[in-house]
């Protein structure tokens, strides 16, 4: 079983930036292929970046391309996302999310293991 706890969600200004956290219980963080989607009300759960289990391989959505960073600390079982210029459109709930696997997942319901989340507000 895996648990996973996100942090460093808040309020921002539009050009501002944030990290998101999402540390990972247990000792299967390794073998983890990770992502982070967002949510906002009425619209189904969208990828914004997917990375391998070792970092070797990393996806990004159109839409945050040149702005946002995955990356992850396997010794610390924690996955980032670096959120930089940030968009009155990136307000969303961020969710991150694990599957037991050497491969890049970038399939919603292929996911095993979700946070709970953690809100991301850009005011304009």
């Amino acid at each position: 079983q895996v648990q996973l706890v996100e942090s460093g969600g808040g309020l921002v200004q539009a050009g501002g930036s944030l990290r998101l956290s999402c540390a990972a219980s247990g000792r299967t963080f390794s073998r983890l292929a990770m992502g982070w989607f967002r949510q906002t009300a009425g619209n189904e759960r969208e990828l914004v970046a997917a990375i391998s289990w070792n970092g070797g391989s990393l996806y990004y959505a159109d839409s945050v391309k040149g702005r946002f960073t995955i990356s992850r600390d396997n010794a610390k079982n924690t996955v980032y996302l670096q959120m930089n210029s940030l968009k009155p459109e990136d307000t969303a709930v961020y969710y991150c999310a694990a599957r037991i696997t050497m491969l890049t997942i970038l399939n919603r319901i292929e996911y095993d293991y979700w946070g709970q989340g953690t809100q991301v507000t850009v005011s304009s």
